[in-house]
């Protein structure tokens, strides 16, 4: 799913938020919890480099180099 990272991080800020707005407390403590799940949900779903493009990029640097002639 290629828009798991933006609702992952909405989840992520909507939990911090009424977290904010919680009295200090175990409830409290339990939404922080729930915020950082999603935090971190996240940061495992954001794409990650494109391999293929840099194998691209390595390859024409090598053609261009001296050493390919």
């Amino acid at each position: 799913m290629s828009d798991a990272y933006d609702y992952f991080r909405a989840h992520a800020v909507a939990a911090a938020l009424k977290a904010r707005r919680l009295p200090r407390g175990r409830i409290r403590d339990k939404q922080r919890t729930v915020a950082r799940v999603y935090h971190l949900l996240a940061k495992k779903s954001a794409p990650g480099p494109d391999i293929q493009r840099l194998d691209d990029y390595r390859a024409a640097r090598f053609a261009n180099s001296p050493r390919a002639i």
